[in-house]
């Protein structure tokens, strides 16, 4: 099983977050490919059997929007049915971006493995033994 990690991240916590979830995945014997966003569109989809989505919140609890967002877009609909799970940080709010972003993907189809992985700044010990969590479940 190969599974694509896809993230953005401007100050290195996101990222942080991405790894975790590798070592989740490899944890539970899979590939696991990190990769920024810049780096994969609709057609790197049919190359994972499954995905992660790494993205902070940004302005008003959204989606990073110059280069997350875009390729988000892009590829969601040829997510339809493909288990995923998603993952963040933030600043500021409650997780609103969070819970939006789960309530899209249900919407387009996308088969969540759990609640999205989210914290405050920089990821703690608690916060990448969720993204690990992830990525094994991921990976089963």
């Amino acid at each position: 099983m190969k599974i694509a990690i896809v993230y953005y991240s401007g100050t290195g916590n996101t990222e942080q977050m991405a790894e975790a979830v590798a070592e989740g995945v490899t944890g539970k014997g899979a590939e696991a490919e990190v990769i920024s966003c810049e780096n994969f569109g609709a057609t790197d989809i049919d190359s994972y059997d499954a995905f992660a989505f790494g993205c902070p919140a940004m302005g008003a609890e959204v989606l990073e929007e110059g280069t997350f967002d875009p390729m988000f877009t892009e590829i969601e609909a040829s997510l339809a049915g493909k288990k995923a799970g998603l993952f963040g940080s933030y600043g500021w709010g409650d997780g609103e971006w969070m819970r939006n972003w789960e309530d899209r993907c249900r919407e387009d189809g996308i088969e969540l493995v759990g609640d999205g992985v989210i914290c405050m700044e920089a990821p703690d010990d608690d916060a990448l033994a969720a993204c690990r969590t992830l990525g094994g479940a991921l990976a089963a």
